[in-house]
């Protein structure tokens, strides 16, 4: 007679199914009991007794999780292979675990003694840390089964965001987010977390100094969130995780991230990882050694730190959040160009797209370019690039001339530095929000060269904003193609299809429509605002911008309701959302006869 078997193992199988579902629905609760927790511990203004009694309880439930696991594991024969497939989740539990074998066996870390606050602290960050680890585990599991949602993949993504914005929003409104004498007020909360959601950059709120470090530390997760794609997050770790991905689960990131197969979207999730963790932490390393000496915030090394990694995930992600309150316009970085040549050099960056990012630095792509010297990027590629050096040019040359004249923003400044201000304002307003000028002292024709390049914004499944450069070049490149009465696209080399210029143009309208639209019905509840203000306002938001000339601080309730769906609408993609909102097509087998309409 086996082990097993003799221990009734044969009985236990026969519950297995069971217990297993009830086992779901107890780390389920425990997830959500876990989360709650630790909103309450950092959200609220807690006595030490009272965050000595919410550890404790912290810790109960990780002990569920303990449970869970070893039920999970006899029932798989204690087969090391699901160790190997639970890698992460057994050294969580195993860290756990190994802290209370050392509490029984020498001095205990968490004591009544513990309960002074200097040593409660320490202890309080290990068991959430793991906490954290366990329910972010948990919460991957549980986003697998949104493919047994009869949802479009667009219609999931567009509720991912809303979810993500609800959670920011609740957040945002806790004690401990802000140094107001009550919360966050709920129209700011709301108005913040759509903004860093969206990685747009306008806020009614000086977030400097309204929101504390934790506030900071929420709106930071937001713009990674929202920049990179919370779907495209979890589908990562669910790999990881070698769970597995479903084919409408890969659909999803295919449609946000603009790839042409499942299979070039579901090879892209890592890299774009990779990609973004590697330029975010590389930016804040070169940023953190160019800060001038003079800096007035700067009292300790942690808080330097923070401030180089805040203002480089907001610029690799287009979002345009500072944390000062005139923006990189502070007196103290008048004279650090390397700073802004930096950020400015980790939007353009951003602004590219990941894929663009893949074919320029993919180890496989490096190795084919090395042994076949003259194989070309990707038709796609090329547009990018190409277009965004254009439109920098455009832009660069556009602020020196416009901004020089007399009365200009770069009337007293040096040569130098003239270039300096002009080109990050030119990659600025294409796709992130930061300022080193006062946007509010630009010219009427500055302002609608800044719209210009706005409305255009950054490259194809890119974390920036606006009609996309791809879609832009095909535009330009349909209506050269009519003026030469060619029947046929050629680019490159190769011939565009008629269906990827009929989306261009169906991009185009309805971004067009949209922003007229909403123009229009600002220009009613904003009689007081000039309209010059409103629209670049509203191409801003739409955009996900970020730039401002003051409107959003003086407009009422209504009027920020509309910058918040543009930013909505505009982060999610109007094709998207288009897709989302559509009825599925009917085949035509059958075409009417060809008529001849009269044009111009």
């Amino acid at each position: 007679m086996s082990f097993f078997q003799s221990f009734g193992f044969l009985q236990l199988l026969r519950i297995e199914k069971p217990l297993l579902q009830i086992l779901i629905w107890i780390r389920t609760l425990g997830t959500m009991a876990s989360i709650a927790l630790m909103v309450y511990y950092f959200g609220f203004t807690l006595t030490v007794q009272r965050q000595f009694d919410v550890i404790e309880w912290q810790n109960s439930l990780l002990g569920i999780f303990v449970l869970s696991f070893v039920v999970r594991w006899l029932y798989m024969r204690f087969e090391r292979g699901f160790l190997k497939v639970s890698s992460l989740e057994t050294l969580l539990l195993g860290l756990w675990c190994a802290e209370g074998l050392w509490a029984l066996l020498g001095r205990p870390w968490f004591t009544e003694s513990a309960q002074r606050h200097d040593e409660l602290l320490p202890y309080a960050w290990f068991v959430h840390t793991l906490a954290i680890g366990l329910a972010g585990l948990e919460l991957i599991r549980l986003s697998n089964s949104v493919v047994t949602v009869r949802l479009k993949p667009a219609a999931t993504l567009l509720v991912s965001f809303l979810i993500l914005i609800g959670i920011g929003t609740g957040l945002l409104m806790l004690p401990q987010m802000s140094y107001l004498p009550e919360a966050l007020p709920f129209a700011d909360a709301l108005f913040t977390s759509v903004s860093a959601t969206c990685v747009t950059g306008l806020s009614t709120i000086d977030i400097g100094t309204v929101l504390t470090f934790k506030g900071q530390c929420v709106l930071l997760a937001l713009i990674q969130l929202g920049g990179i794609g919370i779907l495209t997050f979890a589908t990562f770790f669910a790999l990881f995780l070698k769970k597995g991905v479903g084919i409408s689960h890969q659909a999803m990131i295919k449609d946000f991230m603009s790839e042409e197969s499942l299979f070039d979207a579901k090879k892209l999730l890592g890299q774009i990882i990779f990609y973004s963790l590697f330029l975010e932490l590389g930016g804040a390393f070169l940023i953190y050694l160019s800060w001038p000496l003079e800096s007035p915030m700067f009292f300790s090394t942690a808080e330097k730190a923070f401030h180089s990694i805040f203002h480089s995930v907001s610029a690799f992600n287009n979002a345009g959040f500072s944390l000062y309150t005139l923006g990189l316009a502070e007196p103290f970085l008048h004279h650090a160009p390397m700073i802004r040549m930096l950020i400015a050099l980790l939007i353009i960056v951003g602004g590219l797209g990941f894929p663009v990012l893949r074919d320029l630095f993919g180890l496989n792509q490096i190795r084919a370019r090395l042994k076949t010297p003259w194989k070309k990027w990707k038709l796609s590629t090329q547009i990018s690039i190409w277009t965004a050096v254009f439109l920098l040019l455009v832009g660069t040359i556009g602020f020196l001339v416009l901004e020089q004249r007399p009365g200009g923003t770069l009337t007293h400044h040096h040569v130098s530095q003239a270039w300096v201000d002009a080109f990050f304002a030119s990659a600025s307003a294409r796709t992130a929000g930061f300022n080193t000028l006062d946007v509010m002292a630009f010219g009427i024709p500055t302002c609608l060269l800044m719209i210009f390049l706005m409305f255009i914004g950054g490259g194809s499944g890119s974390t920036a904003g606006g009609i996309k450069t791809s879609t832009f070049t095909l535009l330009i490149l349909a209506v050269w193609s009519t003026i030469r009465n060619k029947r046929q696209l050629e680019l490159g080399g190769r011939s565009i299809p008629f269906d990827l210029l009929h989306k261009a143009y169906t991009i185009f309208f309805f971004a067009a429509t949209y922003i007229f639209g909403c123009s229009f019905v600002l220009a009613i509840l904003e009689p007081n605002i000039p309209i010059i203000d409103l629209l670049f306002e509203e191409v801003s938001a739409f955009c996900t911008v970020g730039l401002t000339r003051g409107p959003t601080m003086e407009m009422g309730q209504a009027g920020r309701a509309i910058l918040m769906l543009s930013m909505y609408v505009g982060r999610v993609g109007t094709l998207t959302l288009a897709f989302a909102l559509a009825s599925k097509n009917e085949n035509q087998a059958y075409a009417y006869p060809k008529a001849h309409v009269l044009i111009g």
